[in-house]
Formats: C-alpha cells, sequence, structure tokens
C-alpha cells in the first residue's frame, strides 16, 4: 500500500472521528481547532495505518513529512508552510518561538489531513476604502500607550483599526485575571478613546470582547 493509500485511510477515519474545536475567536465569533483537539486521534490513526508524522524547521519553512512506517526511507510525503515567527513584546523570544512552532504545527496537520476551519479572512469585517487623493507624503500619526506591560502601539494609516483590535485580541488571550484586561484598557486608553472618535463600530467591538474576556476570567 502506497504512502498516499495510507494518508488517505487516515483521512477518512479521523473525519468520521467526533473532534470539537476548544478554540474561541472572540472577534469572528468562531470555534477553531487546537492542536490537543485532534493529535491524539491523529497518533492512534497513524499508528494502525502505519505513519509517522515528523514535524521540523529550518530558517524560513516549516516542515510535515509523513513516513510510511512499513515502507523503505523514501515512502513518504511532505507538506510545507512559509516560516514567519509570532513577534509578541510581552514574551521572551524563547516562548514567540514555542508559540509559533505549536501554530505551525497545528495548521500543518490541518492540511495534511483536510481538516476544515473557518475562513478567518472572509470573516474579517471589510472597512471602506479612503479616497485617493493626490498629495504630499506626510508620516502617519502614531499613538502608545503607556510605557511597561500592556503597552501597545499603532501607526494610524491603512486599516489601523483593525491593527488595534487584533493587537488587542492577542494581549486579552495572554490576561490571566480581570485585573489584567482593567490594566490592558487603562494602559491603551488613549489609543481606545481615539478609536471610539475614528472608527467606532471597530471601538464597541473590542469593548464586547473586554466584558467577555472579564467575564471569563472571574
Amino acid at each position: 500500500m502506497s504512502v498516499y493509500k495510507k494518508l488517505q485511510q487516515a483521512r477518512s477515519k479521523l473525519h468520521q472521528t467526533k473532534l470539537t474545536k476548544s478554540g474561541k475567536n472572540a472577534f469572528a465569533k468562531f470555534n477553531y481547532f487546537e492542536l490537543s483537539d485532534f493529535m491524539p486521534s491523529v497518533t492512534e490513526i497513524f499508528n494502525n495505518v502505519g505513519l509517522c508524522g515528523v514535524v521540523s524547521f529550518n530558517n524560513d519553512t516549516a516542515y510535515l513529512t509523513i513516513h510510511d512506517v512499513d515502507g523503505d526511507e523514501r515512502a513518504f510525503v511532505t507538506f510545507t508552510s512559509p516560516l514567519v515567527l509570532a513577534n509578541m513584546d510581552r514574551i521572551q523570544a524563547i516562548q514567540s518561538m514555542g508559540a509559533s512552532h505549536t501554530y505551525y504545527r497545528r495548521y500543518l496537520y490541518l492540511m495534511a489531513l483536510d481538516l476544515v476551519e473557518n475562513d478567518l479572512i472572509d470573516s474579517v469585517e471589510p472597512q471602506a476604502k479612503p479616497a485617493v487623493k493626490v498629495e504630499e507624503k506626510t508620516e502617519p500619526k502614531k499613538l502608545e500607550g503607556k510605557s511597561g506591560d500592556w503597552q501597545l502601539k499603532v501607526s494610524m494609516d491603512g486599516d489601523w483599526g483593525q491593527s488595534v483590535k487584533q493587537a488587542t485580541n492577542l494581549l486579552l488571550s495572554i490576561a490571566q485575571k480581570p485585573a489584567d484586561v482593567d490594566n490592558i484598557f487603562k494602559v491603551n486608553r488613549v489609543i481606545y478613546d481615539e478609536l471610539k472618535e475614528k472608527q467606532k463600530a471597530i471601538y464597541e467591538e473590542i469593548l464586547t470582547v473586554f466584558k467577555i474576556t472579564k467575564e471569563e476570567l472571574k
């Protein structure tokens, strides 16, 4: 049996398995697969059909190589993705690398096993494009929260409101207690006030996520 036929059998068996999406995207309001939601089932199915998945990285690419453990060393299939490390100011570089590796392991297995996720690009609310004007190029206004933990920095160009929303979502995802949620808002109040004036719809979305996150952490 070829490695491709074994992989197709593994996909079929996994799709017949009842899996639960435990990840939650508060902004786009959908659930997604965490690595732990499907890897135990994948490991068991691979063991039964005779496959072994190996994840590796180099400077610019993430790899998932699925080997046929019953064949020779040339019996394998490889899935790849360009590698971009997560940029998270509040955590150490080694922690950022670990978060990136977990993220790519998840997406490589989703790709290899044809697991369906929500389309994040289509789920983001479209923003009206500004009218094109011919004028001298000026540096965009920059906003910064108070220095220290939880600080956000934003350049007010392009879809800067979406950037604030995504950055806020990232900070809230690592908040551990209600006081953290309060501090995120207080530290970056100048940014949120500007957003309230310029892009009220996004500001109200962010307020809703603050409330939801604070309730979940109580």
